[in-house]
């Protein structure tokens, strides 16, 4: 019974998805004859970040070694200036190694260049870390940070004066499990942020099972399947500075997930947010939210759950976004090499379809270990490119499969307009020319000039921060949000930015990819048009709209109020 219906509900996602793809290129408003060049330059060094990620690689691979590191965009002093935040991992081999292990905090000075802050700040490190992210959960203003680890997690508080405080203890969310993503989202409309954390394995230093080729006695770092998997946490904001477990009544304990990404969404557009969740080697999680204070698990109706075969993917990072331009948001998840990646189309009704093959995005991406990615529009021609970062789990692949390779070059899908996706990363700048064994991938406007740069974490290795030198091949507006009945950053907005005949959908979400999340601003590119009209629909359900919105600025819109601030972009390049 159920495989028959698994086989059903394959074969009418397939059917939908070439259907709507059609339709979807028929309706396109416009179209390109040739693609605008995307160019990105690596400026780590004379940005100033020194960051070497310590994973703590030992002859026992203990299986945390190589899952990390993470890290995110964040403006946690409110200048107007994106900040980042970098996890460092540790060692359970070595304490003296794992005390060399620092996270780091960087402020942008708002001149091409970072100042690290960490002392300052008060942010100290402690356990094995593995990600980040970030939302004023207390909306006072100040975006607090939350760090997973190899237990237990961290919850520190922004104080508003460049410092902040480790509030773990009183506010309930120090899990000790093995945790991987994290992200925020307004699970109940009451007007602050919930947390939802995913788990990964039960894994311990004391139960390091041998794998790789006994007979050779050639140790390699475990599948996922030698473990059992473990439930990830769903925490309920109680507006008072604390939190409660509420995973079990919720209906999202589920302990045969194995979880690497997460991310808040509302697929079907009913105003309430949902949870999709990547898990490795098993099926996916979609929770939809029944507005009770439960959620259904959906991800075999929805289409989500596994690949067009009818089998599990090793699910890692995931982003959400319009990439077709239909209205109607889709999903791409990470996956293992000899895999490919997943693109699931949003057919609507609640329902997608494996578009991984008609996207553009299967053959590509079939030699690589994927972890983190993200949905960004990285030419401002107003549709969706996609970025991919890769790297193998085993330090030793080709001694297992001839030339599989542990550090691989990352991925760059430009977008015809049409939702045809095409991957240009060798001629995409110096950026994407290293091979690195790269783990998460975040984007933000670090520079104010309208372009999205991009951040990548490398396991065991320097950081990359890339600069968009594409020479801002169309216009575009960025919008920040200010909440006053819902969350302070608008967590769970949907926005849409219409210029005549065109129109672009863009949600605000505080975690995605694999291991942190991006800029909390909204951006969106415009191509040619000056001028727009921004509707936001807050997550309590509210509309507003602000109309004639000039181009080329970062604006404020604050519920209730409309644009309260417009600053225009910084020098172009």
């Amino acid at each position: 019974m159920f495989a028959t219906l698994l086989r059903f509900l394959v074969a009418l996602t397939l059917i939908a998805t070439a259907t709507l793809s059609g339709r979807a290129a028929q309706n396109a408003s416009a179209t390109r004859d040739q693609r605008a060049s995307i160019s990105f330059t690596l400026v780590t060094a004379e940005a100033g970040l020194q960051f070497h990620n310590v994973s703590g690689a030992s002859p026992d691979k203990y299986m945390v070694e190589t899952m990390g590191s993470g890290g995110l965009f964040f403006d946690y002093d409110r200048d107007g200036w994106i900040d980042i935040f970098l996890v460092d991992g540790g060692s359970l081999a070595d304490r003296k190694v794992a005390d060399t292990a620092h996270h780091k905090l960087y402020r942008n000075r708002g001149n091409g260049t970072f100042e690290d802050k960490t002392d300052a700040a008060g942010i100290t490190h402690t356990a094995y870390g593995l990600g980040a992210c970030s939302a004023d959960v207390d909306n006072d203003g100040w975006l607090d940070l939350y760090i997973t680890a190899f237990g237990p997690n961290v919850l520190y508080r922004n104080r508003g004066n460049g410092t902040f405080t480790d509030v773990t203890k009183g506010t309930g969310v120090g899990s000790a499990s093995w945790s991987t993503s994290c992200a925020f989202g307004d699970i109940d409309n009451d007007g602050d942020v919930d947390l939802y954390v995913a788990n990964y394995v039960e894994f311990s230093a004391q139960n390091n099972k041998f794998c790789g080729d006994v007979a050779r006695k050639i140790r390699a770092y475990c599948d996922p399947h030698v473990y059992p998997g473990v439930s990830g946490v769903l925490y309920r904001n109680d507006g008072t500075g604390a939190f409660t477990d509420i995973t079990r009544e919720a209906g999202v304990q589920r302990t045969d997930g194995k979880s690497l990404g997460v991310i808040f969404l509302d697929y079907d557009a009913d105003g309430w947010s949902d949870i999709f969740v990547a898990n490795d080697r098993v099926p996916n999680f979609l929770f939809h939210n029944e507005r009770s204070g439960r959620f259904r698990e959906t991800g075999l109706l929805a289409g989500v759950a596994v690949a067009s075969d009818g089998k599990a993917r090793a699910g890692m990072g995931t982003d959400f976004g319009d990439y077709d331009g239909d209205g109607l948001p889709d999903l791409v998840v990470t996956n293992f090499d000899l895999e490919t990646h997943s693109v699931f189309r949003n057919l609507g009704s609640g329902i997608f379809g494996d578009a991984t093959a008609a996207s553009g995005v299967g053959p590509a991406t079939l030699p690589f270990v994927g972890f983190g990615t993200a949905w960004f529009d990285g030419d401002n021609d107003g549709d969706l490119d996609l970025a991919i970062a890769n790297g193998h789990v085993l330090d030793n692949p080709g001694v297992f499969r001839a030339g599989a390779r542990y550090a691989q070059r990352k991925l760059l899908f430009v977008n015809d307009g049409r939702g045809r996706l095409t991957e240009i990363g060798r001629s995409a700048g110096t950026g994407f020319e290293p091979e690195r064994v790269s783990r998460g991938l975040f984007v933000a406007d670090i520079d104010n000039d309208g372009d999205l740069d991009m951040l990548i974490t490398n396991n065991g290795q320097t950081v990359d921060l890339l600069r968009n030198d594409s020479g801002n091949n169309g216009n575009v507006i960025v919008v920040r949000l200010v909440g006053a009945k819902g969350n302070r950053d608008g967590i769970g907005a949907r926005l849409r930015v219409t210029s005549g005949a065109h129109s672009w959908l863009r949600d605000v979400r505080a975690g995605s990819s694999y291991l942190g999340q991006n800029d909390l601003r909204v951006h969106v590119g415009l191509g040619a048009a000056t001028q727009v009209d921004v509707e936001v629909r807050w997550p309590n359900g509210v509309t507003e709209s602000v109309k004639g919105v000039a181009a080329n600025h970062i604006v404020t819109v604050s519920e209730g109020k409309g644009m309260t601030s417009r600053v225009p972009l910084a020098a172009r390049r």
